[in-house]
């Protein structure tokens, strides 16, 4: 359990090859005492997927790991050090998508593969994240749920856009199209931003094999389960409607 100025963070995480696939290209991250939660969403073949996550992964631990020794993280939170954070977190990205990218060059199997990459890391009474592709940070707060990041797909480019609605975004054939990818290429543009803590925040990282099955506002009943009671209900309820992808939660508390 890790103390971030005043309050206590706690996390749970699981993931689940759900019903259709032969391989979990997910991989996940949880260390409380580093402050540092991560899930990734592999693709690729020749099981280059489940390569791509778990290097991701394991690259951002590394490199935050030895990042968040140089950040000041005494006294009041500042937008100065707000920015240096997420930088550092930004940086540990790139460098996951480097290391990927060159995997895949040196070994024709792998080539093309990538992962999606949602993070979230412990700054005080703060929390950086960092997004690319369609996995998802979720906040939960006084019973409501709000999506804190931002799909890299081409269907939530084109509702921004306005080149279709809510309801053709439903049934569109594109709906797995990701336009931001860790790893295949040797840069990727990297979402970064960051929330106040407040006491009795839940939030919930997970893969799209959950988050598309379920509803923003199923999710707060389902924390209120709290630690690994709702970890493994989340995935109970993406296998009961379909599993048709693998399925990875990580549930963040803060006390």
């Amino acid at each position: 359990m890790s103390q971030s100025g005043g309050l206590k963070i706690k996390s749970y995480g699981a993931t689940d090859l759900g019903k259709r696939r032969q391989v979990n290209e997910d991989a996940y991250l949880c260390d409380d005492e580093l402050g540092l939660w991560v899930v990734a969403d592999g693709m690729g073949g020749h099981a280059a997927g489940e390569v791509a996550s778990q290097e991701a992964v394991d690259t951002v631990y590394g490199m935050v790991k030895r990042g968040k020794l140089t950040l000041d993280l005494q006294g009041e939170f500042t937008e100065e050090k707000g920015r240096a954070a997420a930088r550092m977190l930004e940086g540990a990205v790139q460098a996951a998508t480097y290391m990927v990218f060159a995997m895949a060059e040196l070994d024709s199997n792998k080539a093309g593969m990538g992962t999606t990459l949602s993070t979230m890391m412990g700054l005080g009474d703060y929390a950086v994240l960092a997004q690319v592709g369609d996995s998802r940070i979720y906040r939960v707060r006084a019973g409501e749920a709000a999506q804190l990041t931002e799909d890299h797909t081409l269907i939530a480019w084109q509702l921004k856009q306005g080149l279709i609605t809510a309801e053709e975004a439903k049934h569109s054939r594109h709906r797995n199209v990701i336009t931001r990818a860790v790893g295949n290429r040797d840069y990727v543009q990297v979402d970064t931003h960051w929330v106040e803590l407040e006491l009795g925040d839940h939030f919930l990282l997970c893969s799209d094999g959950l988050h598309g099955y379920l509803r923003t506002a199923e999710i707060p009943e389902v924390t209120n389960l709290g630690g690994e009671a709702c970890v493994k209900k989340l995935i109970e309820i993406a296998n009961s409607r379909g599993g048709r992808d693998n399925i990875t939660a990580v549930l963040v508390e803060v006390t």
